[in-house]
Order: C-alpha cells, then structure tokens, then sequence
C-alpha cells in the first residue's frame, strides 16, 4: 500500500474515533446536587431579603459546579468547585459561616470521595484552614492516609503550600449569639442534671447540626461526593460528627450513587448513612428515590435522627430526601434545569 494513502487512513481512523469519543460524550448524562443543611427552617424567620439571598448563593454554588461538568470536567473538580463557594459564604456552616465550640473557637471537618476507585480523604478538627474540602481532597491524592485531624492534618497542609489563616476569620455575629444561647440553655439543663448527655440533649436540634456538600456524576460516569462543615454549636471535647467519616457523611461508587449527608451526626455515624443508601441501590437494586427515603424516613426518624441527604446515581438520577422542615438544596443535570429550594413544601 501506498505510504501516504496509508497514513491518510490511519489518521481518518483516528479521527472517526476521536469523533465517536467526543459524541459519547456529549450524549451522556451529568448532573450535580448541593446542600447547605438541614434542620428546623421556618418560613416566618425569613424575610423576602434573607431568602431571597441565601436562594441565589445556593444557585451560585450548584451552577459553579455545573459549568465544570458541562464542559468536560471531572465530578472531583464540579464537587470541590460547589463546595467552596458554599465554605466561603457566611450563610452557612462550614468554612466562614462555621459555628463556635464550647471555648469560642472554630474546628472544621471535610471529606471527598472518588467513585471509581473509592479513594477518599479527610480531615477532622482543623482550625486554620480557610477550605477544608481543599485539604481533604490533597490527603485523598498526595497522602497515604485517608483521615488526618487537628495539628497533624496543619502540619500535612504546609508541607503541601496550603496557608494557615487565623481562626477569627471564620467569626460571624449571628454564630456567636447562637453559641450564647446553646451555652445558655446548657447551664440551665446543667442546673438540674450534672449529667452532661442528659444537657447536651436538652439543645434544640438546630444546634446539633448544619453541613454543606456536593454530589456530581461527569459525562465519564464518574461519580464524587463532598461534605465540609463547621460541626455542632458549643461542641466539646474535640467532637467530630459524620461528615469527615467516609460512609457516614459521605460515600461515593461509580457502581451505586453519590451520597452527602447533613443532620445530627451521631446518628448518621452510627447508622452509615451514606453507604447504607449505596448499598442498597448496589444489592438490592432500589432506585435512589427509594433508598434515600427507606433510611431518612424509616431507618432514622423513628429513633430521632434528624436530617437529610443528597444522592445522584450512576444515570444521572437526583434525589434530595430528608426529615426536616427544611434544607437547603439545589440541583442541575443535563436533563433537569436548575434546581433550588429551602423549605420542605417547594
């Protein structure tokens, strides 16, 4: 055969495939869903300014991590790039919105997780870092571990260029004043219990929760998950909750779905949430729809596990079920339009 006429169909052959690639591609499906919480959310606490803002900064995060999606990128990056406009808003807790421990401080936990291959990293306890997703994400790709906490996971993020902030970066006016009534309402139950379970329980719901995360499938049918939050208001002890722990809070395989969770933690640490929903839609071939509400709404409620998740499954499926008035959500895909909502009738 002629050199040049071989050449030239070698590279039609390529060509035709690169084409085929890129067609596959564009055909398949990616979506992303967001949380910023859930809890006790009441319509008459808003006022038409408050909801209004908090909807557009939902939008912004979930059509953050859309825009990756659609254009080629992968669910890690979407999952990230969602998550940080959520830890760099004050509305919420996690990053700069994130609630105050017991002593008056800010300790942040996140984990990420790949589906393809369950990699995963987080990081727990951390009081200087501006986004924790971000050094969840580099324990998960240039560390040996999974999980990495407190002094030890600071020392991880300086050997890796990540600067330190000062803690009060993360104090808000309205955190502070719900520290003062959690601590306030504690020494009351105090008065009457020296039983610090038996106090501690005596919080209103909304002090034992808030969370922000992603869930995202790329058009390669890769599925990621992100949770990042500032934990429980007053907290002590060193208290970390569900959302560091992979398959409590978060949980991801390319083979089932995408799970972050928000809610009172300790229950969802007990219960596995996050793997619980996987495993069922891996083994006993449920939808989402059907795991997540099988766990929100059968599994938890009954024993006072408050909260919700967010799931998409390897087809691009959304689901968003929880057991609250309320959490903030948002969604896309290639097949739904933009998603938001806060309240449990929208």
């Amino acid at each position: 055969m002629n050199k040049s006429l071989f050449t030239a169909l070698i590279s039609a052959a390529c060509i035709t495939l690169s084409t085929s690639a890129l067609s596959a591609q564009s055909s398949s499906p990616f979506a992303i869903a967001i949380h910023g919480g859930a809890g006790t959310i009441e319509k008459s606490r808003f006022t038409p300014e408050q909801d209004k803002a908090y909807r557009a900064k939902l939008q912004e995060a979930v059509e953050t991590g859309y825009k990756v999606l659609e254009q080629g990128g992968e669910s890690l990056d979407a999952v990230t790039a969602a998550i940080n406009v959520l830890e760099n808003s004050p509305y919420f807790n996690a990053g700069r919105g994130a609630v105050y421990t017991y002593d008056g401080s800010h300790e942040l936990d996140a984990s990420i997780m790949d589906g393809r291959d369950r990699q995963a990293g987080a990081v727990a306890g951390v009081k200087h870092i501006e986004n924790p997703i971000n050094l969840a994400r580099l324990v998960m790709e240039e560390s040996v571990h999974v999980m990495l906490s407190g002094q030890g996971a600071e020392e991880f993020a300086k050997e890796q260029g990540v600067p330190l902030v000062e803690n009060n970066l993360f104090d808000t006016e309205n955190r502070y004043k719900a520290l003062l009534k959690a601590k306030e309402k504690l020494d009351k139950a105090k008065a009457t219990s020296k039983d610090y379970q038996a106090a501690h329980q005596a919080l209103p719901v909304n002090y034992k929760m808030g969370t922000v995360g992603a869930v995202a499938l790329d058009k390669n049918g890769n599925l990621a998950a992100g949770t990042s939050t500032g934990g429980m208001t007053a907290k002590r002890f060193g208290r970390i909750g569900d959302a560091p722990i992979i398959g409590a809070g978060t949980f991801a395989e390319n083979e089932s779905c995408a799970v972050s969770a928000t809610g009172h933690g300790e229950y969802f640490i007990r219960y596995n949430v996050a793997a619980d929903i996987c495993a069922r839609v891996k083994y006993q071939n449920k939808t989402i729809v059907q795991a997540g509400d099988e766990v929100i709404n059968d599994v938890l409620k009954p024993i006072g596990g408050t909260g919700g998740v967010i799931i998409v499954d390897n087809k691009g499926n959304i689901s968003l079920p929880f057991n609250t008035s309320g959490m903030y959500r948002a969604s896309k895909s290639n097949t739904q339009a933009t998603y938001v909502a806060i309240f449990d009738d929208e």
